[in-house]
């Protein structure tokens, strides 16, 4: 599952697409456990700024300040994992209830 609840927030499960013409939910990467969030984001993946513009969506997407969500894995990877710090699960649910079955 994409989405876990944890003491500080939730975590996401993100499979980013770096370079796209627009910032977007694209979908779900995967299936079952493994499932992740596939975001496309403008910005090209130099000096992390596919990961910066990967904040900035999720803080926008969110309604929290980019200041509450880090990177816990894959600063180098397509694949990532972000916690969303004060973000509870129903919230994070009922947002990507669109795109999570």
């Amino acid at each position: 599952m994409m989405l876990r609840a944890t003491a500080a927030g939730v975590t996401l499960a993100v499979r980013a697409q770096p370079g796209a013409k627009k910032s977007e939910i694209v979908g779900v990467y995967g299936e079952g456990a493994t499932a992740q969030l596939k975001i496309a984001v403008q910005a090209p993946p130099i000096e992390g700024r596919a990961n910066s513009a990967l904040i900035a969506f999720l803080s926008e997407t969110f309604g929290v300040a980019k200041s509450k969500i880090e990177i816990v894995s894959g600063q180098l990877s397509r694949s990532k994992v972000f916690l969303l710090r004060k973000v509870t699960f129903e919230h994070a649910q009922t947002t990507l209830s669109e795109w999570i079955p």
